[in-house]
C-alpha cells in the first residue's frame, strides 16, 4: 500500500497531539497535586474517594453540630453558676432578715436588695446565646422566656428540649427549658412541707424538718395536721382526721410521726395547727417574691414576728432546694459537655483517617510526576524535531 505525504503528516500530527495531551495532563496533576482530576482517569479510585468525601462531609457536619451544642451548653453552665451565686446572696439576706434586732426599715432595705436579685435572676433566665436565641425557651428560642409578674415571673416558653445530632445514632440536648430549670423545684425539704395555719396565735415557729423513714411516709397519704389541743399537748391527724400520734411538747422538741420529723420552737397556743403535706413544684421566682412580700409587710409584736420567722424559715428551705436543683441541672449540663468533648476527639481522629485515605488514593507522587514530565517534554521535543525534518523532505517542496 502506498503511503502518501498527507498520511505521514497526519500520523505525525496525531502522535504530537497525543504527546501534548499527556504532557498537559501531567502538568495539571503537578499544579493540582492530584494523581487524577476526573473520574475517567481512574474510575475505581475515584469511586472510593467519593465515598470518603461523603463520609468526611458528614463528619464535618457532626463536628459543627457538636461545637454549636458545646457553645450553648457552656453558656448555660456559666449562667447557672451565676444563678447559684445570686441564690446564695439571697440566702444570706434571708438569714440577715431573721435577726430579731432589725427594725422595719432595715427589713425594707433588705427587701429592696432581694428585689434587685429577683430582677437579676429573671435577666439570667432570659440569657441568649451568640446567635441571639434564648437558652431557656425550649423549642421557642425567639420569645423571651420569662417576664416579671406579681407572683414572681411568668414562663412564656414551652416544655421542649432541642436535640442535636453529634454522631451517627448519638444526639445531645443543647439546652434546658426554663420550666424545668426555674419552675420545677420541690418546695419544703423536697419531700414534704410544714406550714403554720393562718389563724395561729401562739409563737410556734417551724424549724428543721427531715424524713426519718421515706417508706413509712410514702405509705401514708402525705397529708397530716399537728394540732395543739392544750398547752404543751398535741396530736397528729391524717387527712381522715384519724389520730396517728400524740405527745407532750416543750419548745425545741422534735415531733415524730409517719416517718417524718418536725422541729418547732416557741410556744404554740391551744388551737394552733401546722399542716404537713407532700412537696409541690414551686417556681424559683415565687420563692423570691414570697420572701420579698414577707419582708415588705412585716409588722411589730410577737405574732407578727412569729409569722415573719415562719415565712423566712420557709424561704430559706425553698432557697436551699433551688440551689440544689440548679446544681443538679448544672451537673447534667457538665455530663453533656463531657460527652461532646469525647465525641469531638473521636471525630477529629476520624477526620484525620479519612483525609489520609483520600490522600493515599489521590495525592500525587510529586518526584515521579516531575520525572514523567521531563520525559514527556524530551519526547515531545524529539517528535517535533523529527516532524520538522520529515516535512522538509516532502516532494511538495519541489512542486
Amino acid at each position: 500500500m502506498r503511503v502518501t505525504d498527507i498520511q505521514i503528516q497526519t500520523q505525525f500530527l496525531n502522535s504530537i497531539q497525543t504527546l501534548e495531551s499527556g504532557l498537559s495532563q501531567t502538568e495539571n496533576e503537578i499544579s493540582s497535586n492530584l494523581s487524577f482530576t476526573s473520574a475517567s482517569q481512574n474510575p475505581t479510585a475515584a469511586g472510593e474517594v467519593n465515598n470518603y468525601d461523603q463520609a468526611l462531609a458528614q463528619n464535618e457536619q457532626y463536628t459543627t453540630n457538636a461545637q454549636s451544642a458545646q457553645t450553648r451548653l457552656n453558656t448555660e453552665s456559666s449562667t447557672l453558676t451565676q444563678v447559684q451565686s445570686q441564690l446564695q446572696s439571697l440566702r444570706e439576706l434571708a438569714l440577715e432578715a431573721n435577726n430579731a434586732s432589725l427594725t422595719g426599715s432595715d427589713r425594707q432595705a433588705i427587701a429592696a436588695q432581694a428585689v434587685q436579685i429577683q430582677n437579676s435572676l429573671v435577666s439570667l433566665a432570659n440569657t441568649q446565646d451568640g446567635n441571639g436565641e434564648y437558652l431557656f425557651g425550649g423549642f421557642d428560642t425567639s420569645t423571651q422566656p420569662f417576664t416579671l409578674s406579681s407572683t414572681g415571673a411568668t414562663y412564656n416558653g414551652d416544655q421542649g428540649q432541642r436535640q442535636v445530632q453529634i454522631a451517627a445514632g448519638q444526639t445531645v440536648t443543647d439546652s434546658d427549658n426554663g420550666s424545668a430549670v426555674f419552675e420545677q423545684i420541690k418546695d419544703g425539704n423536697g419531700t414534704f412541707t410544714t406550714t403554720p395555719a393562718a389563724g395561729n396565735t401562739g409563737s410556734g415557729v417551724v424549724g428543721a424538718t427531715t424524713v426519718s423513714d421515706a417508706a413509712t411516709y410514702a405509705a401514708g397519704d402525705g397529708d397530716y395536721t399537728i394540732d395543739f389541743t392544750a398547752p404543751g399537748t398535741y396530736k397528729v391527724l391524717d387527712s381522715t382526721n384519724a389520730s396517728v400520734a400524740t405527745g407532750n411538747y416543750t419548745a425545741g422538741d422534735t415531733i415524730s410521726f409517719a416517718g417524718v420529723q418536725v422541729t418547732l420552737s416557741g410556744t404554740p397556743a391551744t388551737g394552733d395547727k401546722f399542716a404537713v403535706a407532700p412537696s409541690q413544684d414551686q417556681s424559683l421566682f415565687t420563692t423570691v417574691q414570697n420572701l420579698v412580700t414577707s419582708l415588705q409587710s412585716s409588722g411589730s409584736g410577737t405574732l407578727a414576728t412569729t409569722q415573719l420567722n415562719n415565712s423566712i424559715n420557709s424561704a430559706l428551705g425553698n432557697i436551699d432546694q433551688a440551689i440544689t436543683h440548679i446544681s443538679n441541672v448544672q451537673s447534667t449540663v457538665g455530663g453533656r459537655l463531657d460527652s461532646i468533648t469525647t465525641q469531638l476527639s473521636v471525630e477529629g481522629s476520624q477526620k484525620v483517617q479519612l483525609q489520609t485515605n483520600i490522600s493515599s488514593l489521590q495525592s500525587l507522587d510529586y518526584a515521579s510526576a516531575l520525572t514523567v514530565l521531563d520525559q514527556q517534554n524530551t519526547t515531545l521535543s524529539a517528535a517535533l524535531q523529527a516532524y520538522s525534518q520529515t516535512e522538509g523532505l516532502s516532494l511538495f517542496k519541489y512542486l
